[in-house]
Formats: structure tokens, sequence, C-alpha cells
């Protein structure tokens, strides 16, 4: 594309860093499957940002990430708890299910993509006879599907919930480093300290090519993790690829940096459009994503200028900005969207 679009955040391309430290990793040989020291160095600086000592897995994609993270989390017979709008709910075509061998997935609806205590609890609690799979686990995205986050607090109140009702917490953080930069958070406060067992932290969004990390924060859960990997096709033979941008996102912040970057656009274009004719956000902007209310008109119109874009959950247009989101292009997109309201409006 010669223009930049922000349909998705995985249009972008790799980051510098994380382009260097693989060209590094490339310089001769290592050992395979992740006896390389790339996936010590990554895993270790997981250690050192969470301010704790967890179990680092690198796996291709977030589909893999999440759901071989769930069936560690459950048996068969067990069921997850999540949002309606969940990306394991509604786009990884049954994976969860498929990895743990028939976990159900608890669909929760919810007008803003977040679950509460008492969502939890009411569903956890609404059948225990062995005719119904068992609660075994709580899923929350951060941010989430909608664009927004959950403040510590929230998800220590969910934790809390969990624990007395004897279930796992996980998180799926495809975007979790622009839910810790909204929230100018350490992200220790918002994982394991507010009680998350797993956390599936995103790297493809965040400026990598490929490759997330599970870390396990309750190492007790990881026991043959590698080994669900494996059989999953999701042990990398070359693993330092996977890794070592890790290694360059993680050691001078860049991980941080980049989602700043992606908020600020996200809030640029939302700023610009205030108070436009027939255009209104269907969410808070608090992370990198936008989504608008727009009439079908005026999305046609922006498509026929060029724009691309999704339409989204509840018929929003959804925007969402990347580690190289180019201010001056999120400006031309914030003068178009004014243009093709306008007729609208008349």
């Amino acid at each position: 594309m010669p223009e930049q679009q922000f349909a998705s955040d995985n249009y972008a391309g790799i980051c510098p860093e994380a382009w260097a430290a693989m060209a590094a990793a490339n310089a001769g040989h290592a050992p395979a499957y992740g006896a390389d020291s790339w996936t010590q160095a990554a895993a270790d600086g997981f250690r050192r940002l969470f301010e704790t000592s967890c179990e680092v897995f690198f796996v291709f994609n977030g589909t893999a990430a999440n759901s071989l993270a769930l069936a560690s989390l459950c048996q068969s017979y067990h069921s997850v708890i999540c949002a309606d709008s969940a990306h394991i709910e509604t786009d990884e075509c049954g994976a969860p299910e498929f990895f743990s061998n028939g976990s159900k997935l608890l669909a929760l609806p919810t007008a803003d993509g977040k679950l509460t205590p008492e969502a939890v609890r009411a569903i956890a609690e609404r059948r225990s006879d062995i005719h119904f799979p068992k609660p075994k686990a709580v899923t929350i995205t951060q941010a989430t599907e909608t664009g927004r986050v959950y403040r510590p607090e929230e998800i220590g109140r969910l934790a809390e919930t969990c624990r007395a009702l004897g279930l796992h917490l996980h998180m799926d953080g495809a975007r979790f480093a622009n839910a810790c930069a909204a929230l100018d958070a350490s992200p220790a406060d918002v994982t394991w300290r507010a009680g998350v067992d797993v956390l599936c932290f995103g790297g493809t969004k965040n400026g990598m090519a490929i490759g997330e990390a599970v870390i396990f924060f309750d190492t007790a859960l990881a026991e043959d993790f590698g080994y669900r990997c494996k059989q999953a096709g999701q042990l990398a033979s070359k693993m330092r690829y996977l890794s070592a941008p890790w290694v360059g996102m993680l050691e001078d912040g860049a991980w941080l940096r980049h989602a700043r970057h992606a908020n600020a656009c996200a809030r640029r274009l939302a700023d610009a459009i205030v108070g436009v004719p027939g255009v209104s956000l269907a969410a808070p902007v608090e992370a990198n994503g936008v989504f608008l209310n727009l009439s079908a008109a005026v999305q046609e119109r922006l498509r026929m200028r060029g724009w691309h874009f999704y339409g989204f959950i509840g018929g929003a247009a959804r925007f969402m900005f990347a580690w190289d989101s180019d201010p001056a292009r999120v400006d031309a997109l914030a003068r178009d969207i004014r243009l093709c309201a306008l007729p609208a409006a008349a």
C-alpha cells in the first residue's frame, strides 16, 4: 500500500528494534528449540519487566497463545467464562475448544466488552450439576475488543471473585502494551499483583513480525506447557527468531514507547473529529483504537476516497493505530471524515 491505512495495527511493518535484534540473532549458529541465548535473554527480560519469577514461552500467534494457555487451565469437561465480544469467542475459529479437547466457552453479554465480578459470579453459580461443564477459568482482554482498558482495581476485584469460586484468571494481552501505556501503570500492577495467573503478551501488534509470549505467573500451571506447544506446532525449531525481537523490544522500553505513540495517534483522530455532524464515538478512546458511529453513506464515501477500515461491534467503523502511524496521515483521515460527513448533515 503506498499510503498508510488504519484498518488494523497488523498492517504495520516491523519496528527497528525488533528488526535489529533479528538481524543480530541471524549471525552464526545457535542451538535449536529454545536452547539458545536469545530465548534465555528474552525470558529473563520479561522477569525483570514483571518484577517476578515467571515461566515464559514463545509461540507464533495470538490464537495459539490464548488457546494453549486456556487449555493448560482446563480439562475437557470444564468451561471458560468470557465476554461475548472476546476474540476467543468471535475470531479464533473454535481453537480454544479444539486445543482443550472440548472446554466450553461461556460467553457473557456485555455493553463494553468488560466482565464484572457480579456477572462472573452469576454465570459460574448458575449451574453446578454434573450435566453442565464446570467453570474453571475466566479470560479478560486487555485492552478489550472495544478499546477499553481494565484498571488494576477492576482486575483485582475480578481476581478476588475468581479465587472465591476456584477459577483461574487468564489475560488476552494482544494489545497489553497499549493498555499499560494508557494506564501509565507497571506491567506487574495490571497482572500478577492484581491476581492474573497467565498473560498472553502480544508482540505482533506492537511492532514485531510474528510472536507472542505466554507468561505464567502461577508457575505450577506451566507444567508440561512446552509439550502443548510442540503438539500444536508452536515449538519453533529456530526459536531465536521468535525470541530475539522481544530482546530488542524490552531492552530500552521500545514496547512501551511504540504503544504510547499508537495511543496518541488514536487520541489525535478522536480530538480532530469532535463536533462533526453525524459523527460520534461508539466507545471511549483509551488505547490505540477509535470506534466511530458513521452512517452507511459516510462509510461508503470514505471507502471511495481510498480508506480501509472494518465495520465492527454494533456497526461502528473501527480505526486502529500502530507503532509507525504517521500523524499527518491521521490528520488526512480526520479531514476526509469531516468532508464525507458534511453532505449527510446538509
